[in-house]
């Protein structure tokens, strides 16, 4: 794991090519969630929105990971289907560009389900 304390760091310690699709999804993430605070947790990107996780995501060497546990992957499933996943993961390939119109309508609908669960406390 990464052990950068900001995502600036946790960007620049990618190679280029990379570095360029991380700054895409913070990028779609800021956009589509720009209230949420940015963090590194479990070593890498983290967004809270209202106290709660909303999404992570992180760097690899062949594919860049999404974590929109649990439920922007279940809602999301058919969509997401085409990628290869992990427990709470998606994975997309470094070698084709990131899908930012279902990764921001993923952010959204986290954002709308963080919202109804603070305003019920």
């Amino acid at each position: 794991m990464n052990k950068t304390s900001t995502i600036t760091d946790y960007i620049a310690s990618f190679p280029k090519d990379t570095q360029l699709l991380l700054e895409q999804m913070r990028s779609t993430i800021k956009t589509a969630a720009p209230e949420a605070e940015e963090s590194i947790s479990y070593g890498m990107p983290a967004y809270k929105l209202f106290q709660k996780p909303l999404v992570y995501f992180a760097g690899y060497k062949n594919h860049i990971g999404f974590y929109a546990t649990p439920t922007g992957h279940s809602e999301f499933h058919e969509e997401l289907s085409k990628y290869k996943q992990g427990k709470g993961s998606v994975q997309f390939p470094i070698d084709q560009p990131l899908p930012i119109a279902l990764i921001t309508r993923i952010v959204q609908f986290k954002v709308a389900e963080n919202k109804r669960k603070a305003s019920k406390t």
